[in-house]
């Protein structure tokens, strides 16, 4: 498959700039992938393709605030540097994005906050815009860590062409999120409020929950045109015992089991017996899936609407089909749907 079937028109202002005023009130997409039909309905609909026992997979992640702005040395220049991931807890090392990256350089220090609240040294490069900082802190951690997130700003992708507000902090994680680590959130999981997880649960349908730590390589676009040769960067993920059991016990008994959203697709297919079962696994995964793919473990998925190009939009094809995925996404547009991150959902059935 060829990244150029992946190119569609998009206008700017198809993309979603806030969220919906109720996260269950967004509009929603149905794809029957048997009858090859297309149903418009509300996300809060989306009680009525579930039964007793069928089962919903969240990914329980927790965006944490990963934007930082600071202040080089001696220039004073201002820099954006995006915090990716801890390294090293006593050292107070993180992996992080500089940006602009030509003028950041190893041994340079750089001022966070009024009065330099917080000052890190760059100790290493590691890609073209990734260095490693090392953060001069000498009171406890759970000083430092208050200190570093009190200065971050909620991660929205870029595409989100605005200022970051108030409403993001709440609304750009998901009602679930428990385990912190990611630095985008896994957006399916967005338009679940509280009123409809009840609702779902009254109706008998059963949650599990596998954790995947959205990175960066989310939005990291495809520069090769014969995506075998596309890397995927690899992400941190957990799938407990507990989650394999509610998933395995569905799959014996016949039941639906729906992947929320394209993390927990992704966690699923990295640790799958050869009968199909879901195994406990801790580790990493850069699995890319596009089409032609056979799917293992989830019959149904939420999504929401990608954009060109997108490895996101790439899976979504695997799993519906590439013709019906891309047919469905012209009458979105048609449709005025909103896409990315704060925009409509999707199910495929």
């Amino acid at each position: 498959m060829k990244l150029s079937k992946f190119k569609y028109e998009l206008n700017p202002e198809r993309i979603a700039l806030h969220p919906a005023d109720n996260r269950d009130e967004s509009k929603l997409m149905v794809l029957n992938r048997a009858t090859r039909t297309i149903e418009h309905r509300l996300f809060k609909d989306v009680l009525d393709y579930f039964d007793d026992q069928d089962v919903m997979i969240f990914n329980d992640t927790k965006v944490f605030p990963a934007r930082l702005y600071g202040n080089k040395e001696k220039t004073g220049a201002e820099i954006e540097v995006f915090l990716l991931r801890e390294l090293n807890r006593e050292q107070r090392l993180w992996d992080v994005l500089v940006d602009p990256a030509r003028k950041i350089r190893i041994g340079n220090k750089l001022y966070f906050g009024d009065d330099d609240l917080l000052v890190a040294e760059v100790i290493d490069n590691t890609t073209s815009r990734g260095r490693t900082l090392r953060f001069l802190f000498d009171g406890p951690y759970d000083e430092f860590k208050k200190a570093l997130y009190g200065l971050g700003e909620t991660p929205l992708p870029k595409f989100i062409n605005r200022q970051v507000q108030p409403e993001d902090k709440d609304r750009y994680q998901t009602i679930f999120a428990k385990h912190e680590g990611a630095v985008a959130a896994p957006t399916a999981g967005l338009h679940f409020s509280r009123e409809l997880m009840k609702r779902l649960e009254i109706k008998g349908i059963d949650f599990a929950y596998v954790t995947l730590h959205v990175g960066l390589g989310n939005f990291r676009s495809v520069d090769v045109e014969d995506l075998t040769k596309h890397k995927m960067d690899s992400e941190q993920i957990w799938i407990r015992q507990e989650a394999c059991d509610v998933v395995n016990n569905a799959k014996e008994n016949k039941r639906n089991v729906c992947a929320v959203g394209t993390t927990v697709m992704r966690t699923l297919e990295s640790s799958v017996s050869t009968q199909g079962h879901l195994k406990p696994y801790e580790g990493w995964t850069n699995k890319f899936i596009f089409p032609p793919y056979d799917f293992s473990v989830a019959n149904s998925m939420i999504t929401n609407f990608h954009l060109p190009y997108s490895t996101l939009l790439m899976m979504v094809a695997a799993f519906g089909g590439y013709d019906f995925v891309m047919e469905a996404y012209k009458s979105a547009i048609k449709e005025d749907y909103r896409f990315g991150t704060y925009g409509d959902a999707m199910l495929i059935i």
